[in-house]
């Protein structure tokens, strides 16, 4: 049976080498039977948390903002896995993708508990640097992000070499894409 996957786009180039990432990965997940959800965040109109622990109280509106975020969220609620997919800014994911990010807590207080209904995250990256140790900041944070939400990391992509839009074309890391989608 197909999976719900709902992927948070932080690229600001809507066709970058991130989402050539993104495209490979929807490839090989929707020719493995999956449900695919996109959000492009850059397009979105979604402010910053306040940081209020004002959330959760309206189960249909989460957050006390109302802004783009009314999208995601009954979609990530309802989902199998989450995709982070972000260009590399300054040895990080993007701020698109990280304010969205921060925004989920709302479903998760939600709960008395602070339940999170995910579990299972992929993070897909482009990048400029293509060194040996380039990506070691991004996995750090991502990997103890996982561990922190007791989320289990069904894989990553990172694809180094990559600066201007259209350099993904041909690259390796395309394949490795396709591959985790359809073998989810």
């Amino acid at each position: 049976m197909g999976k719900k996957i709902v992927i948070l786009n932080g690229s600001p180039r809507l066709h970058g080498n991130t989402a050539g990432l993104i495209e490979a990965f929807v490839r090989g997940a929707k020719q493995a039977g999956h449900e695919i959800v996109r959000f492009d965040l850059q397009k979105m109109d979604i402010h910053p948390c306040l940081g209020c622990l004002g959330g959760g109280k309206d189960p249909l509106s989460p957050c006390i903002q109302k802004d783009g975020m009314a999208e995601i969220y009954p979609q990530y609620e309802t989902a199998d896995v989450l995709v982070l997919a972000s260009p590399m800014y300054y040895w990080s994911i993007t701020a698109q993708l990280k304010t969205a990010f921060d925004r989920l807590f709302a479903v998760t207080e939600k709960s008395a508990e602070y339940h999170i209904p995910m579990q299972h995250c992929i993070l897909l990256m482009a990048a400029e640097g293509d060194t040996p140790d380039n990506f070691e900041p991004v996995e750090h944070y991502y990997h103890a992000l996982l561990r922190h939400l007791g989320w289990e990391n069904l894989g990553e992509v990172y694809a180094g070499g990559v600066m201007q839009a259209g350099d993904i074309a041909g690259h390796p890391s395309l394949e490795k894409a396709y591959n985790l989608g359809k073998n989810i």
